[in-house]
């Protein structure tokens, strides 16, 4: 075992002409155990980010580990096992790098986790011997890219501060829908953050050399900020004692240093420290009851110890220990997992390459090992939360409660509360409970808590579980209530799941990919023969490719529509797999037929040119029930309406006031909806009138929206964005516009709009931006609550458009609700939405209604102009060899158990010696039978011979 002992820094603190009183600390020695206690074979990844790599509570440690690519972390204890060994172990996390994790101080299971994948993900950790979950607890998307950093909140439960590149986020578990605040964007990459101790602030630093104090609660921007970092390399910052901020970064020559600064005046630090030329990052680690602070740098083979102070001298040095392997993380243990017996006042945990390296701080004195020494440590925090996420935003300021570390004084260790991120819901007979063969807590198919749009601002606690307490069994319909309505609605969809289809089914390598289309045109479009894309080559080329021909494109240039201007908008006929329409930037619209088999060579005609607007067109619109009726609207503020039959333009609908960002027409075609820039949601009804005949408010951002009619043309979902820029979907009443919302939900933070694809035989609406990763799904209900959340899909890269095609190519087999196409750089993949079933022998028909047949006209384009109305024939979906579910033979229940009477009958001695003998005779086997070797052949006399 090494030591170093601090003794020679003792005069040096005691002759200085500072009139401080030594420290407590100063006659401390610090010293690493033999290579046999140390945590071996950790295999710890050399992986670039703003995180620490190594995260430690009082029970576990988690790292940073090269297993699949940074993906996984690893997973041991601070305590070796009874054997005196440590289990490691691996957890796989997220689909790219972990970047940064932290333990929640107020439940040592719980793991947030940040990563590359866009995604912080809460984990609730079991002892390393046993499996662990792979599915995370609670998932958050931001969508604003890479995550870089994921800070629990010191005094509340559920919040937790998540860095992007630029920008914080603060966000409350309870409501992954949106953040509580998105705090003012730095201008260049985001370094490092860290909350005061009381939860009132968070400060940060970022490579524009700004170090920036934000009150969240108070405003977005940050409350002080100053240029106080003298280079651009990698910092960091922490809270010291009360006001005082303290930085770890370098200076114009490259030095490294440490500096102290008054949160309330960042003009000036109040001192500084250099400690040398090197590259690695500064790891700084502070104990706010001792005021010791350990630094160690990425790369190197020493650590630092100082004693900060509140005065002068604000940063004293007190030991210098040389460590075996170079650091690649450090972490400390919180003081409840020290020795306090032995006078352990520290304990930092070194990340090497191979190992994790304790480093035991420890002051020597008298009775050591049987005695408590209150001087060395204070009372310190609790692990009960002092707040709920909802008090704190609320602008709450309670602290946690202190406890004392007097071994006979120290509280039971308390149950985490049950609401600390409201994901799930625990009902009184399936509460947690502890399993002690693997470690961990474990409940019983917790639910995920369907969300009411209108109630934006609930607590967390709201979905806390109900008080215990012995009440009657209550009948088994009686049950069924209950637990309907503690869990609300629930959705036949909520576990829908997104599968890329096989590879065999995509098309591969396509070239020039147009990534700049117009927000209001979804990318490309496709039938259920045919797929659209546009090209970024000049003359607004616009490739075809034939559904039934998928693999590899050849290298070189593919047969295209040649559509002489850039596209603005297209779409398919939907009565005519061979047609299609395209609006182009020189206000015209250009209809082309396809031939059959696909094109051959390249159009440079188009069947038909629609000319009438002056301006660049937006959008394009067929009718869904009349054959040759097409809609379109433009920058000319005009929304026109067109013959293809004639190729005329009959209508000319006005009332717009700005952008029109997107049109739909009712299921019935008599009506046609449109959200506007302006503000506006409008319906018109173009046989009627050229102007609106409602109008309501639409949504308070201007950066896009998309409408869709839903509940049989009932309401309209409107999908924009709120003035925070969130991503929201808003449900108005068809009937009544100028009433305003009837219900919203959040989505999520990301630029782009969300389109819509609505599904009238399911009432499901799967939504995706261009450029998103993660593809929301709901299931849309004419009451409260309106949506209901289901599972999503991710992409593993941001897809450049999704599109879905007719309901007739889906697998009913395979329980297919839903078939998109998702486009990416280079490839158009088929993914199927499908619902998980057990017995999938069956036809679903309460997943089946008998389907529009969308795919023919009811009516010509003069019938309706004339007045008349249709409505399409319905199909059914089911394959003539399966048999409906609803018609499945019903199973005789099985019976698991025994029933209870059975244990709980009394047996009297007899009836169990009984039982007993019977036992032991079956064991032994029945007397009367024959021994084994009586039944073995003899030999013959003569062979003894041989």
């Amino acid at each position: 075992m090494r030591g170093l002992v601090w003794e020679e820094l003792h005069s040096l603190v005691h002759n200085s002409h500072f009139c401080r009183p030594p420290s407590a600390f100063i006659s401390g020695s610090n010293s690493t155990p033999p290579a046999q206690e140390w945590i071996q074979n950790v295999h710890a990844g050399s992986f670039s980010g703003q995180g620490s790599h190594i995260k430690a509570n009082s029970k576990y440690v988690v790292y940073n580990t090269e297993h699949a690519g940074g993906t996984m972390l690893g997973l041991s204890t601070v305590k070796a096992g009874a054997d005196g060994l440590w289990n490691v172990t691996q957890i796989p996390c997220h689909s790219d790098l972990v970047t940064d994790m932290d333990f929640s101080p107020f439940d040592e299971s719980l793991l947030a986790t940040c990563s590359g994948d866009e995604m912080v993900k809460l984990w609730h950790l079991c002892d390393p011997e046993v499996e662990q979950s792979t599915e995370p607890d609670l998932t958050i998307s931001p969508g604003q890219g890479r995550l870089e950093l994921v800070l629990f909140h010191p005094t509340s439960s559920g919040v937790l501060a998540v860095c992007t590149a630029k920008s914080p986020l603060i966000w409350d578990t309870s409501r992954t829908d949106a953040p509580l605040a998105v705090l003012e964007q730095h201008s260049d990459q985001l370094q490092s953050l860290s909350w005061k101790q009381d939860g009132s602030l968070l400060a940060s630093t970022c490579k524009d050399k700004m170090l920036r104090v934000f009150d969240p609660r108070a405003q977005l921007m940050a409350v002080q900020s100053a240029k106080g970092l003298q280079n651009n390399k990698d910092s960091r910052v922490l809270w010291a004692k009360e006001d005082v901020l303290l930085t770890t970064g370098f200076d114009m020559t490259r030095n490294r240093e440490v500096r102290l600064w008054d949160s309330r005046k960042l003009n000036s630090s109040l001192s500084s420290v250099s400690l040398g030329t090197s590259s690695g990052t500064l790891i700084p680690l502070l104990d706010e009851d001792t005021g010791l602070l350990v630094l160690s740098g990425m790369g190197d083979t020493v650590v630092d110890c100082f004693e900060v102070s509140a005065s002068e001298p604000f940063l004293s040095q007190v030991s210098h220990c040389l460590t075996d392997s170079s650091t690649r993380g450090l972490a400390t243990v919180p003081k409840f997992g020290l020795d306090f017996m032995s006078c352990e006042v520290m304990r930092v945990l070194q990340l090497t390459d191979s190992n994790i390296v304790p480093i035991s701080y420890q002051v020597p004195r008298k009775n050591s090992g049987n005695e408590f020494h209150a001087d060395l440590f204070p009372d310190t925090k609790g692990t009960t939360a002092a707040m709920t996420a909802e008090e704190w935003w609320q602008g709450g300021n309670k602290q946690v409660e202190k406890v004392s570390l007097h071994p006979d004084k120290q509280p039971k260790a308390k149950t985490p509360p049950a609401n600390q991120f409201s994901v799930k819901k625990v009902l009184p007979s399936q509460e947690s409970k502890e399993d002690p063969a693997r470690g961990c807590s474990t409940s019983s198919s917790p639910l995920s808590t369907p969300t009411g749009s209108a109630d934006t601002s609930r607590s967390p606690s709201s979905t806390s579980g109900l008080s215990s307490g012995f009440l009657p069994s209550p009948s088994p319909s009686q049950s069924a209530k209950a637990i309907q309505s503690m869990l609300g609605p629930t959705s036949k969809f909520r576990h829908i799941q997104g599968v890329v289809m096989h590879k065999d089914t995509h098309i591969t390598n396509i070239r020039n990919l147009n990534l700049t289309t117009p927000g209001e045109c979804d990318g490309f479009c496709a039938n259920s023969e045919r797929v659209a894309v546009p090209l970024s080559v000049s003359g607004g080329q616009i490739a075809v490719f034939e559904r039934s021909e998928p693999g590899r494109l050849p290298d070189t240039a593919v047969p295209t529509v040649e559509n002489s201007v850039n596209v603005a908008d297209l779409c398919w006929d939907p009565f005519n797999t061979h047609r299609l329409a395209v609006a182009g930037e020189d206000a015209k619209i250009r209809l082309w037929q396809i031939p059959e088999g696909g094109l051959k060579e390249t159009l440079t005609e188009p069947e038909l040119i629609l000319q009438g607007h002056t301006e660049k067109i937006y959008s394009i619109k067929f009718h869904p029930l009349a054959s040759d009726l097409m809609v379109s609207s433009s920058y000319d503020l005009t929304v026109r309406l067109w013959n293809l039959a004639t190729g005329e333009q009959v209508k000319v609908l006005s009332g717009h006031q700005d952008q029109v960002f997107a049109m739909a027409w009712s299921p019935d075609g008599k009506l046609l909806a449109s959200v506007c820039k302006d503000g506006k949601v409008r319906i018109y009804d173009p046989r009627k009138s050229t102007t609106p005949v409602q109008e309501g408010p639409g949504p308070e951002g201007h950066r896009g929206a998309r409408v869709v009619w839903v509940c049989d043309g009932a309401l309209l979902l409107v999908s924009g964005f709120d003035s925070r820029s969130v991503r929201v979907l808003y449900l108005y009443s068809a009937d009544a516009l100028s009433t305003g919302v009837v219900a919203s939900t959040d989505m999520d933070i990301a630029p782009s709009t969300s389109i819509p694809f609505y599904d009238p035989d399911t009432s499901v609406v799967i939504l995706t931006g261009k450029g998103d990763t993660r593809v929301h799904i709901y299931e849309i209900l004419p009451e409260e609550p309106f949506f209901i959340e289901c599972s999503s899909f991710s992409s593993p890269e941001p897809h450049k458009g999704f599109t879905f095609v007719p309901k007739t190519e889906c697998n009913i087999r395979d329980v297919e609700v839903a078939v998109g196409l998702m486009l990416t750089k280079t490839t158009i993949e088929p993914v199927g939405f499908r619902v998980p079933r057990v017995k999938k022998e069956f036809f679903q028909d309460d997943l089946y209604p008998d389907t529009a047949a969308c795919w023919e006209a009811s009516l010509t384009a003069s019938m309706w102009l004339s007045g008349s109305n249709g409505q399409h024939k319905r199909i059914s979906l089911k394959p003539s060899d399966m048999t409906p579910v609803s018609e499945a033979p019903k199973e005789a229940p099985v019976r698991k158990y025994l029933p209870s009477s059975v244990y709980l009958e009394e047996k009297t001695d007899e009836q169990k010696k009984e039982e007993l003998l019977s036992a032991m005779v079956a064991k032994l086997g029945n007397m009367d039978d024959p021994l084994p070797q009586e039944s073995f052949e003899g030999v013959d006399d003569d062979e003894w011979d041989d």
